[in-house]
């Protein structure tokens, strides 16, 4: 018998060799019905697959991020045995389970195909899925597995069978459709009710221009009909709010070939909204005691040899930078702490100075993928809302505390009301990817759990998902949409102060080492402007409003007034435009609300005889007449509203 504890903490006895699906019947039919993987401890199994010792088990259905991941990847697959019934000797790249759905690589080997297919191929799985085909799980030799794929002729399984040990090589079996894969997947087809394909795009074979571009077919599925009508409305709706339209709309950012690939430009109104972001944080950031630095866009190699990222993140990065000295080479700057760490040590430090708070907002450089790139979601060189707090052991919570204030400051004054709190933490058993003594680990991981209770934060905990350095805290918000966003993190590391040899002077007059806490709350500017921009649909709170006011004269009678009450209004640090166009004042409402002006300001004869503006809000329509005095008291008394709900630095 083996000991399985279930996520309540319960533990139950089974024999040995008990699969996921026996444990969900051992419960209730109606669970076993629905379950579709298992997660065993902590790595996502097929729900049939024996459990030979003593885990922790819990069962996923499509209301679990894994066992939604473990359903659209099963659906690549069957997407995959439609298209080779349909198109016989095409070939096979990679068919993962993305955010949203799947997408499958495929080499069509010379045969057409286009969007205009894809409902044939909707139609084949849905005819396949109908046959309820279970997922064959199958151990095979390395010898076995070439030969299979050199007997089909599948030069992209053999080039990834080329990176795998022989001993954890699996295929995956379902109806005449036969893959090299990893898995898990659902246990049979016929859980998938609801088929969509939604695009094709072109993809070179692992992301590497000098390789063929195989055809990238995208798909979602789900278990209900009604879920994919939903979830098409939602693609509607996103369509109106994608970033990169509204970006171009309202004249925020472009950009440019000749700059390059993945590195925004922002125009003049999205500057603005971007200061604005930035003296917002700024202005908190001095309350809540931090210190503003600045660091060059470049270092030294050593630099990042030494805090571990040119290992972890070298071939993700730009490549070194040559000067004329032969033995000198730099990077564009992957990350600001090694920057940091190197002020922290410039003069010493006592026990009494800590914690030191050190901010910046630091343009880093990533190379992304061409591929990867997507409007300001994914670019190459992005600005992070980046802080790194040195203190001592003792501090660690409190201060960590103090950093889940800001980020819920932060989301409070632009409306993210719905997001859970990640507690990050190693994969539970693949330890190569993170560096570090496993005490102190242990000790950061405890550390941000009792932090994330004692605030009372809604938590979910995921590994695999920490930093190579030390466990995080990562803020998943939900946008208006209902789309889930990574925005704000908070990491606890004890390994670069060792790495780095940082040192203070403690009260027993020895040296210790500092410990760093890593925040973000934006995450990156780029990011987060992003998001903001989809979640509010260009309507920014109107602290935030790059363009506050529109001031429109009736006629060119009233432009002299018109400038007076633009200027007044400057003053006091509103920002808008005067439009003096010679057009009806219909036409410049209208063209006002298209570009999401929160007030507009008409005058005209009797709001000059009376030193007023009549006043017309987005979304509200007109508010009146109100004197110049009246409508900035009003505008200014709006911004403290948006602006006074949680206090840095609150505990």
């Amino acid at each position: 018998m083996i000991n399985i504890t279930l996520p309540d903490g319960s533990v139950r006895q089974y024999e040995q060799g008990v699969t996921g699906m026996q444990i969900a019947l051992s419960i209730s039919e109606g669970l076993a019905r629905n379950v579709l993987a298992a997660k065993v401890n902590g790595e996502v199994w097929d729900a049939s697959r024996p459990i030979q010792q003593d885990a922790t088990v819990q069962l996923l259905t499509w209301n679990d991020t894994d066992g939604k991941k473990t359903f659209w990847h099963s659906s690549a697959h069957l997407m995959a045995e439609a298209l080779e019934a349909l198109y016989p000797n095409t070939k096979f790249g990679i068919g993962p389970a993305i955010d949203n759905g799947f997408y499958y690589d495929v080499d069509f080997n010379g045969q057409a195909f286009s969007s205009d297919d894809l409902p044939k191929v909707e139609e084949k799985m849905q005819e396949l899925a109908k046959q309820k085909s279970e997922y064959i799980r199958k151990e095979v030799s390395k010898k076995e597995a070439i030969s299979y794929f050199t007997e089909k002729g599948d030069p992209y399984k053999l080039e990834l069978l080329e990176g795998l040990e022989d001993g954890n090589i699996t295929f995956y079996t379902q109806g005449n459709f036969v893959d090299l894969c990893r898995g898990p997947h659902i246990p049979n087809t016929g859980f998938i009710k609801a088929i969509k394909l939604l695009n094709v795009a072109g993809a070179y074979w692992r992301g590497d221009e000098k390789n063929k571009q195989l055809t990238r077919i995208y798909g979602i599925t789900f278990p209900k009909a009604k879920e994919l009508e939903e979830y098409l409305h939602f693609l509607e709706e996103a369509k109106k709010r994608d970033h990169r339209k509204l970006g171009k709309e309202l004249e925020l950012f472009t950009f440019s070939e000749k700059v390059g690939m993945g590195l925004p430009l922002w125009l003049p109104k999205g500057a603005v909204l971007r200061e604005r972001l930035e003296n917002f944080l700024k202005k908190a950031q001095v309350k809540a005691g931090y210190q503003q630095v600045v660091t060059p866009h470049i270092g030294g190699k050593q630099l990042y040899i030494t805090s571990g990222h040119y290992e972890k993140y070298g071939k993700d990065s730009f490549q070194p930078i040559k000067t004329p000295d032969v033995d000198e080479e730099f990077l564009l700057k992957p990350m600001n702490c090694p920057h940091h760490c190197e002020i922290y040590k410039s003069k010493p430090r006592s026990y009494r100075d800590l914690p030191i708070r050190y901010a910046e907002f630091g343009t880093v450089y990533r190379y992304e993928q061409s591929g990867e790139l997507h409007g300001l979601t994914r670019v190459r060189g992005f600005t992070q809302d980046d802080a790194h707090i040195f203190c001592r052991p003792d501090q660690v919570k409190e201060e960590f505390k103090k950093v889940i204030d800001l980020v819920l400051y932060v989301f409070n004054a632009l409306s993210f009301e719905d997001y859970v709190a990640q507690i990050s933490l190693r994969h539970q058993t693949d330890r190569s990817k993170y560096i570090g003594d496993e005490a102190l680990w242990e000790l950061a991981e405890r550390q941000i759990t009792e932090a994330a209770t004692e605030k009372n934060l809604k938590t979910v905990v995921e590994y695999g998902e920490a930093a190579f350095y030390g466990p995080k805290l990562d803020f998943m918000v939900k946008d208006a949409l209902g789309r889930r966003w990574q925005l704000g993190t908070i990491q606890v590391d004890y390994q670069l102060p060792n790495r780095f040899e940082l040192e203070y002077t403690g009260a027993d007059n020895q040296k210790h080492r500092p410990v760093m806490i890593h925040r973000a709350p934006f995450g990156s500017m780029e990011r987060f402007t992003a998001v903001l921009l989809e979640h509010c649909a260009g309507n920014f709170p109107l602290w935030l409003a790059p363009e506050q006011i529109a001031v429109l004269p009736i006629s060119e009678k009233y432009h002299d007034y018109a400038q007076e009450v633009f200027l007044t209004l400057q003053q006091k640090d509103i920002r808008g435009f005067l439009d003096e166009r010679d057009e009806k004042i219909g036409r410049k409402i209208r063209d006002a609300e298209v570009k999401k002006v929160p007030y507009m300001l008409i005058v005209g004869e009797k709001e000059q005889a009376e030193e007023a503006v009549s006043v017309r809000k987005k979304g509200e329509g007109d508010l009146g007449m109100m004197k110049i005095a009246d409508f900035s008291a009003h505008f200014e008394s709006e911004v403290e509203k948006m602006l006074s709900g949680v206090k840095v630095g609150e505990n």
